[in-house]
Parts: C-alpha cells; sequence; structure tokens
C-alpha cells in the first residue's frame, strides 16, 4: 500500500492567513510562511494554500507571501485561488510552489489544464472539484466560483475528463460534509477515487482523529486527507494522528 499524505489547508487573505491557528510558540499566526513551517515540523507531509481574495491587483501580495514559504518549508506547497492563465502558473512556480490548484478557471476553460500540464509537467496541476448531491439523489454536480454556482455538470465525468486534459491530482471537496465535521463523505470519495487513477485527496467533513483511519480503512485508493479547522486549533495533532494510522496498518510518513 503506498503511502498516505496528511495535508493541512490554510486560507490566505491579503497574503495573511485568515482562520485563527492556535500553534504554541507561533510568533505571528497570520504569517504564511511560519505557520507553513511549524506544520512542516509537526509532520505534514504537504500544505495547500487558498488565497481567497486573489485577483490580478493582489497578484504582488501572493508573490511576496510564496516566495517566503518557499524559502521556509522543505515539504511541497500547492497554491489556489484566482490563477486563469498558463502565466500564472509560471510566475506562482516559478516563486518557489510546487502545484497549482485551479478549480472555476479550468470549468471555464478546460484548455487551461492541457496547457499547463503540457508546459510544466501533470506533477504541478492540480484540480479542485467542488462536488454537492443533486436533489434527486442521482450523483453529484460540481460548483464554481468558492461553490457558490451550479455548473450542471457531473462531477465523476468531470474527474474523468480533468484526468484525460492532463491533471495530475484531484482535490475532491465534498460541499455536502464541508464544516459538519461528520465524517469525509465516503460515497462521494469512492465515485471520484475508483473512476480515475491520478491520486484523489479528500476534503471536507474531518472532525475527528478516526475519520482519517475510517477513510483510508474504507477508501484504499483515496491518496490523502485534507482538513483545516482540526488541524489549525489544535483538535487534532498530526504526530498523533500518524501513530494512530500507522498502529492501524495504515501506511504513513512518520
Amino acid at each position: 500500500m503506498h503511502t498516505k499524505r496528511i495535508i493541512p489547508c490554510l486560507d490566505i487573505k491579503d497574503g495573511r492567513v485568515v482562520k485563527g491557528i492556535n500553534f504554541v510558540n507561533l510568533r505571528d499566526a497570520g504569517d504564511a510562511a511560519e505557520v507553513a513551517a511549524a506544520y512542516d515540523k509537526a509532520g505534514a507531509d504537504e500544505v495547500v494554500f487558498l488565497d481567497i481574495n486573489a485577483s490580478a491587483d493582489s497578484r504582488s501580495t501572493q508573490l511576496e507571501w510564496v516566495r517566503q514559504v518557499a524559502s521556509k518549508v522543505f515539504i511541497p506547497f500547492t497554491v489556489g485561488g484566482g490563477i486563469r492563465t498558463v502565466e500564472d502558473f509560471k510566475v506562482l512556480l516559478r516563486e518557489g510552489a510546487d502545484k497549482i490548484s485551479i478549480n472555476s478557471s479550468a470549468i471555464m476553460n478546460p484548455q487551461l489544464i492541457s496547457d499547463a500540464a503540457d508546459k510544466f509537467g501533470s506533477q504541478c496541476v492540480v484540480v479542485a472539484i467542488d462536488a454537492k448531491k443533486r436533489e434527486d439523489g442521482t450523483g453529484w454536480n460540481i460548483y464554481k466560483n468558492g461553490g457558490r454556482i451550479d455548473v450542471g455538470i457531473d462531477a465523476v465525468e468531470w474527474a474523468k475528463k480533468v484526468e484525460s486534459l492532463g491533471a495530475g491530482e484531484i482535490l475532491l471537496t465534498s460541499m455536502d460534509g464541508d464544516g459538519t465535521k461528520a465524517g469525509y463523505d465516503l460515497e462521494l470519495t469512492r465515485a471520484i477515487s475508483e473512476s480515475v487513477s491520478i491520486p484523489v485527496i479528500a476534503s471536507g467533513g474531518a472532525g475527528c482523529i478516526d475519520h482519517f483511519t475510517e477513510l483510508f480503512k474504507a477508501l484504499p485508493k483515496v491518496d490523502a486527507g485534507l482538513a483545516a479547522s482540526i488541524f489549525h486549533f489544535g483538535e487534532v495533532q498530526i504526530p498523533d494522528l500518524k501513530k494512530l494510522l500507522r498502529e492501524n496498518d495504515i501506511s504513513v510518513r512518520l
């Protein structure tokens, strides 16, 4: 079984980490590089940053914090938010980001996936999918603009399409599970992970340490579990989580 990854996700606004982070000894809980370095030290495998108000005018702010994170952090990190062109990819990768996550821009312009994959390699291209169960219960639709607009495209079909276009990884968020802390959406995550061969990161719903064990036990094809608040507020400590996973015969990097 290949090694499972544990990935904290941080929201960035105006170059600062948004949600309060309850880490001991952090001089500045809003400093992206400092927070990422603390996660690196705690044993996170990667970190994802979502720039929630990224736009053309805030790009310079974005470059500054990305540069600082790259200089302090040794684990891979992904940057998402407001990335619309191959040039945006180029600039962020040049500043030290390892991967770039796109969501709405991939839906509006699927060619961006293949253009970026051709130029920089699939390993840098992460497509984030926000999916929600259809009201008739027949499957899931994808949403754009931060989960505000139902695009009317089936999530499983979209996952297959982004893989065929050259995406190297899917960051899958269950909008039904997000914020509930009731556990990962196993039904959705199973449907997606079994329909593609690229890595799938599960997101949305993690509320306690056992939810990670449940995810990896139930869905051996899932590569990683992502969460935000339970890590930020110290409800789940990454070393404890990895110890528990190891005890449950789930391969992790300690």
